[in-house]
């Protein structure tokens, strides 16, 4: 039965209880308070980086020159704000190399400790990297770096935990448009961040940073005690009973194991028409073998590089292209997640719809190409800048945010897999991994491309990755179009 026709007759909204709200807003808001201690970094740069340099120091009756000299910190503004840079790289590739980790350990524990343990341990980690420090005026290069790297690991926690828990409430009729929506987390987190920032960066940078660790320790606290993993939990049927009811009506919509044979893993046995899972959690390498996980994964690896390009850089490039004030650029630059909120739940509508996502994805990563040639030729005015930013982020953010969580839910939901919840985190921790390892590259082939040909062969690259991630989905994009061509002949010959 379609999409429309179960929500014309409830059962899709009677499925739904309070318990899937507040799942629903407990998942969305721990990881927007992970993002949001991110974005605080990313806004108290500048203070940081005056903070060590001899500027502040000289200017400061309790800080002598001795103090900075004794600590091995930076000579100028420029140095500071390169090592900055560099610990967003450090950061990122660890929090790469913790989502791998992070999902296999997340099927293999409570998922509610895994996300709670993480939130709390990186905002203690924020803490001392911000504040304690700086109470105690101790500057050290190598400790920054260590704490980075236990941050990045840390966080990874987040995205693997709350992904696998919404898979686990959320079935697949309606998961685009639910998905859509709540992917919108990592912006929300954004503007938070920069709220609970701005709104104490005034007392010094150390404020900032107590203040959103102290809000993420509170949410870790809260996840603890409400988050419920699953249904079963409370004694609620699982997703996978409505899954198997739609078997006979059309196919799943990550189908695909009837060319994958020398793949196919051993933990799920079929009993006649009821499939009886094991426990035991999957494997790193049989998780890849699942059908889409590799070929989403190496996609996500190229279009997170251009998303997080731009959510590190667009600011930037608005100051410096265009000469507007820093905090006019940054206002602006909110655009471009609008655009991605609003694609990533339009488009996962319209996969509902369809029942197939990879030919959604691939229209919208075409049309994709052309926005950006016209966001890289916007003309020096900030109402067409904003228009051309938020139709570049409905086709560049909207298949992000998809394949980052209702695709990653379907992967690891697929039929292989079908009455077991134990290849959730794992799935999403390999796609969305893979992807922060291209995002990571990525900054700084910006950097030295911007540096050494211009902004716009910039912009050519962003066109180049987001074609390879056509290329990589392209298998999936014909076999799902095949689909829905057998579906549509069905239906003719059926009236």
């Amino acid at each position: 039965m379609a999409w429309p026709e179960r929500l014309r007759r409830g059962t899709l909204v009677s499925r739904f209880s309070h318990h899937h709200l507040a799942v629903f807003l407990l998942t969305f808001f721990s990881y927007s308070l992970l993002h949001a201690s991110r974005k605080t970094f990313s806004n108290v740069k500048v203070s940081i980086s005056k903070q060590w340099t001899p500027t502040a120091f000289n200017q400061s009756a309790e800080l002598p020159v001795e103090i900075w000299n004794a600590n091995h910190l930076f000579p100028s503004a420029e140095e500071a704000t390169l090592f900055l840079g560099t610990l967003d790289t450090v950061f990122l590739f660890s929090y790469a190399v913790g989502l791998f980790i992070s999902g296999i350990v997340g099927d293999r524990l409570n998922l509610r400790w895994v996300l709670s343990f993480g939130m709390c341990s990186s905002a203690l980690v924020v803490f001392v990297f911000g504040t304690v420090t700086e109470w105690l005026h101790f500057y050290n290069k190598w400790f920054y770096c260590s704490l980075w790297v236990v941050n990045g690991l840390l966080q990874s926690t987040g995205w693997p935990c709350v992904v696998a828990v919404m898979g686990n409430w959320f079935g697949k009729a309606g998961r685009g448009v639910i998905f859509g929506l709540w992917s919108a987390c990592a912006s929300v987190g954004n503007i938070l961040g920069a709220c609970l920032a701005s709104s104490v960066l005034q007392y010094g940078y150390e404020y900032a940073f107590l203040v959103t660790a102290s809000v993420q320790f509170a949410g870790g606290i809260v996840i603890f005690f409400g988050l419920l993993v699953s249904p079963e939990e409370i004694g609620l049927p699982g997703v996978e009973g409505e899954e198997s009811a739609e078997e006979d009506s059309h196919r799943p919509l990550m189908n695909g194991a009837e060319n994958e044979d020398d793949c196919e893993p051993s933990y799920s046995v079929q009993e006649g028409s009821a499939a009886v899972a094991q426990v035991k959690a999957i494997s790193f390498a049989q998780a890849c073998c699942l059908p889409g996980v590799v070929p989403y994964s190496l996609a996500y690896a190229c279009l997170k590089l251009v998303n997080y390009s731009f959510f590190f850089w667009l600011p930037f490039y608005l100051s410096k292209n265009f000469g507007w004030k820093e905090a006019e650029a940054d206002r602006l630059s909110i655009w471009y997640d609008v655009g991605g909120i609003i694609g990533g739940t339009l488009q996962g509508f319209v996969s509902d719809l369809l029942q197939e996502r990879a030919p959604v994805l691939a229209l919208s990563l075409l049309l994709a190409t052309g926005a950006l040639v016209g966001y890289s030729r916007s003309p020096d005015n900030k109402s067409i800048n904003a228009l051309l930013m938020t139709v570049t982020g409905f086709f560049i953010g909207g298949p992000s945010n998809m394949i980052s969580s209702a695709i990653s839910a379907d992967l690891g939901r697929q039929e292989l897999v079908r009455g077991s919840s134990e290849a959730l985190a794992t799935v999403t921790g390999i796609v969305d991994g893979t992807g922060s390892i291209g995002a990571a590259a990525g900054q700084y082939l910006v950097s030295l491309i911007q540096d050494k040909l211009g902004w716009m062969w910039v912009f050519y690259f962003f066109i180049l990755m987001t074609s390879c991630t056509i290329v990589f989905i392209s298998p999936l994009v014909i076999r799902e179009i095949g689909r829905l061509v057998e579906r549509r002949q069905a239906r003719v010959l059926s009236e």
